[in-house]
């Protein structure tokens, strides 16, 4: 940030205390951030922690918020705001989107809840603040990166149409075991929703979806073997964007072999089930232990003809690991995932614009080369 700003961070868990922490270390003039959570002990921990990690002096005031029953305190921190980072589960985000429309405040969440950002969409259209929505790391960072590789592409070889557009990530832990070949780095608030709602690919030019994991596949980056599938939210609005330009578009979340099988043999046992979500959800967390130390690995790929008909293939790989920030040495998810978040707040803050900007909008070089990007996926 290169003037003062009151930044409202609603959420509580790993991905909001990595953004502050990261907003009050690397900014040029460092904001006053406001850490707002239902568990009103919870926002005082992360409050807490932000100021004994960084190296710079700060103020970081933590406050109860209850989306549901907004109370006279939250009110008037809302009022003295100037932008919101939404890092509450996917099914509040149109909830706070509309409180960050109601105080004029800008605006970045990271859900990949396709529904929940199609309300938004709806309801932020006309708002006199920037709403940028599906910001992270997948949906977010990798997305523009992928339009990125399409804009290059096209412009290096004089076409306007591609043949394949292809995107992964993966949270995934330095090993694996049998039978799940799986350890949560993150919240696993959102695993299962991925696993079982649609996925929206191009295929042969045109928008459509396809179940999620109904495409699984091997993949060889950096010479480490993973598996790939299909999974819902991460491909953002690019389908949107680059219908009748890319014949097959996808995302694909990355996983360690044999994790897939794994997940499709409890899905047989949930064929009755009234809920499958939570029963998996409940399943993962039963089985799949918490892992601490992690790692991001990425891949993004463009392939086409050039003007004269060769077939051509460019690609970009990334393997990222745990890094400290200030004083604390923050896991690889949680670095990935609240830089794009607040890189997308000093952009809106900076530039002012209105209404809702989607990943496929943003200026991709400037921002992949963002000075809070930069630091964690390197320079473009």
């Amino acid at each position: 940030m290169k003037t003062h700003y009151n930044i409202i961070i609603a959420g509580a868990g790993g991905i909001a205390e990595a953004a502050g922490l990261i907003m009050v270390e690397w900014s040029k003039v460092t904001p006053t951030i406001y850490i707002g959570n239902r568990t009103l002990s919870k926002a005082q921990n992360v409050a807490k922690w932000i100021m004994e990690g960084t190296t710079k002096p700060c103020k970081v005031i933590a406050f109860h918020l209850d989306p549901s029953d907004i109370s006279n305190e939250a009110t008037a921190i809302f009022n003295n705001g100037d932008a919101l980072l939404d890092c509450l589960p996917g099914s509040l985000a149109p909830k706070m989107a509309t409180l960050a429309k109601s105080n004029n405040l800008y605006y970045a969440n990271l859900t990949e809840y396709v529904a929940e950002t199609n309300q938004i969409k709806a309801m932020a259209k006309n708002a006199k603040t920037g709403f940028v929505l599906q910001t992270g790391l997948a949906p977010g960072y990798i997305d523009v990166l992928a339009n990125h590789l399409f804009q290059e592409f096209c412009k290096q070889y004089l076409v306007e149409q591609v043949d394949t557009l292809e995107f992964k990530v993966g949270a995934l832990t330095n090993h694996a075991i049998a039978p799940h070949f799986y350890g949560f780095t993150w919240s696993p608030v959102g695993v299962a929703t991925e696993y079982l709602k649609d996925s929206i690919v191009l295929r042969d030019y045109k928008k459509t979806s396809l179940p999620a994991l109904s495409e699984s596949a091997r993949i060889i980056i950096n010479g480490i073997t993973y598996e790939e599938d299909l999974t819902s939210g991460g491909a953002a609005d690019l389908p949107d964007a680059l219908e009748g330009k890319v014949k097959n578009l996808d995302y694909k979340t990355l996983r360690h072999p044999g994790h897939y099988a794994w997940v499709k043999d409890q899905l047989k046992n949930l064929t009755n089930s009234k809920d499958p979500i939570a029963d998996l959800q409940q399943i993962m967390q039963d089985q799949i232990p918490h892992i601490e130390d992690d790692q991001i690995i990425l891949y993004a790929a463009v392939e086409g003809k050039d003007k004269n008909g060769v077939l051509r293939r460019h690609e970009i790989a990334k393997a990222i690991k745990p890094k400290q920030v200030g004083k604390h040495t923050l896991r690889a998810i949680q670095t990935t995932t609240a830089a794009p978040l607040v890189q997308a707040i000093q952009w809106l803050l900076e530039t002012k614009p209105q209404g809702v900007v989607l990943q496929s909008q943003l200026e991709t070089e400037s921002f992949l080369n963002g000075e809070f990007i930069t630091p964690i996926y390197g320079k473009i």
